[in-house]
C-alpha cells in the first residue's frame, strides 16, 4: 500500500486508512484490465476496510474496470447492505463469493476473481493445473478446487467455498474461473498473476501437440518446498511485497485517474 492524499472535496467520513485501501483497490481493477483479465462488468475484487466494522469494498456493478476510481468503489457490510450512497449496486454473486472469505478470515484482506480464457479453460479440465513446468510448481502448493454450483447467489455456498479454500491462496472454481486471496491487495494480485501464467503456459503446451517431458515427483516436491520458503512472509521474495509497488509505478506511467 502506498501513501496517498485524498483529493479536495473527498468525503470527510472516509478515513485516511480507508482511502489508502480504496486507491490500492482501484489500482488493482485498472491493472486487471491492463493485463487483459477483465470480463466487461463481470468478476470482482474486494478489499477489507480497516477497522472493526467488517466492511469491505467492491466494484460498482455496471462500470468497466478501466473506469473504476477510489471514490467510486462501494462499501458493504457482511450482509450485503451498502454503506453510503451510489448510483450503482453490487454484483450479488460477487457479494456471495467475497463475503465467504472475508467472514472466515479477517487476515485475508483481499479477494480477487477472474473469468479469463486461460483460467476458465484450465478450470474446466478434469486435472486442473498440471505440474508440468516451473511456473505451475511455484503456484501449485497454494492451489485448491471448488466444484461449480451455478451462479454464486446462494449464500449456503459460502461455507463450501471456505472449506474448499482451506489455508490456500488460489482457488480454482471448476468450470468457472480463478479466485485468489491475500493479506494485502498486492499479494492477491500476484497470486492471480502466477495462476494465470501457469494456465496460459499449460494451454500453450497442450495446443502444441508436443510430447511432455515430465518433471519427476521428487523434483516437483523440491521445487514447491523452495517456493513455499522463498515466497512466504519471511522469505526472500514475500508474495506481492516487491511486485506491488512496481506495478503501481507501471500503472502511474499510463494513467493516475484511479486515485480520484
Amino acid at each position: 500500500m502506498v501513501a496517498v492524499v485524498k483529493p479536495i472535496g473527498q468525503a470527510e467520513h472516509i478515513s485516511d486508512e480507508e482511502w489508502a485501501v480504496r486507491v490500492d483497490l482501484a489500482a488493482a481493477y485498472r491493472l486487471v484490465d491492463m493485463y487483459g483479465w477483465s470480463d466487461l462488468i463481470g468478476t470482482h475484487i474486494s478489499a477489507r476496510v480497516p477497522g472493526p466494522e467488517d466492511h469491505f469494498l467492491l466494484n460498482p456493478y455496471g462500470m468497466l474496470f478501466d473506469e473504476i476510481t477510489a471514490s467510486s468503489l462501494i462499501k458493504v457490510d457482511l450482509d450485503g447492505n451498502e454503506i453510503g450512497e451510489s448510483e450503482f449496486k453490487v454484483n450479488p454473486a460477487g457479494f456471495t463469493i467475497h463475503s465467504a472469505v472475508h467472514m472466515s478470515n479477517p487476515e485475508l484482506t483481499c479477494v480477487m476473481h477472474t473469468h479469463t480464457a486461460a483460467g476458465t479453460s484450465v478450470a474446466t479440465q478434469k486435472d486442473g493445473i498440471l505440474p508440468i513446468n516451473q511456473h505451475a510448481l511455484l503456484a501449485l502448493y497454494q492451489v485448491a478446487y471448488h466444484d461449480y454450483e451455478g451462479p454464486a447467489t446462494d449464500h449456503d455456498e459460502r461455507a463450501r467455498i471456505v472449506a474448499d479454500l482451506g489455508d490456500k491462496r488460489i482457488l480454482v472454481l471448476r468450470n468457472h474461473g480463478l479466485l485468489t486471496v491475500g493479506e494485502s491487495i498486492g499479494e492477491a494480485f500476484v497470486w492471480m498473476y502466477r495462476a494465470e501464467r501457469a494456465c496460459k503456459m499449460q494451454l500453450a503446451f497442450q495446443q502444441s501437440g508436443a510430447e511432455l517431458h515430465p518433471i519427476s515427483e521428487e523434483v516437483q516436491q523440491i521445487t514447491m518446498e523452495r517456493a513455499r520458503s522463498a515466497q512466504g512472509a519471511n522469505g526472500r521474495r514475500p508474495t506481492g511485497k516487491l511486485e506491488w509497488p512496481a506495478l503501481l509505478r507501471k500503472l502511474d506511467k499510463v494513467d493516475t485517474s484511479y486515485k480520484s
